[in-house]
């Protein structure tokens, strides 16, 4: 299994890289800087997509598709982050704007 990073140094690690391939990235709310789960709401053309951490079969940090396989509105992505919110009070929210819904970070998506 690999070592977790702190969640408060994924984000940073996670806003420069969008930075820095132009797409850009905002901190909507701060979660807890050691352990917070993020998620990560990504804005694109045909809709959005909200990213949740998990882990696959190996045990290797991965993540899934919160909202479904198919882009949402914005109002059904806002929703879908709220009532996640409300569960677990020490998440991260991460706003990236990516035209192609995909991340700016490497990632496994289940």
């Amino acid at each position: 299994m690999e070592a977790k990073v702190k969640a408060g140094i994924w984000v940073s690690m996670a806003v420069r890289l969008a930075d820095q391939t132009g797409r850009p990235a905002m901190v909507l709310r701060k979660g807890d800087p050691d352990s917070g789960g993020i998620l990560c709401l990504l804005r694109g053309r045909e809709g959005c997509t909200v990213l949740s951490q998990a882990r696959d079969a190996e045990g290797r940090p991965a993540w899934m598709r919160g909202t479904g396989k198919d882009p949402v509105s914005e109002a059904e992505a806002d929703a879908y982050v709220e009532r996640q919110v409300r569960r677990d009070p020490d998440l991260w929210v991460l706003e990236f704007d990516t035209p192609d819904l995909r991340p700016p970070f490497e990632a496994i998506i289940l």
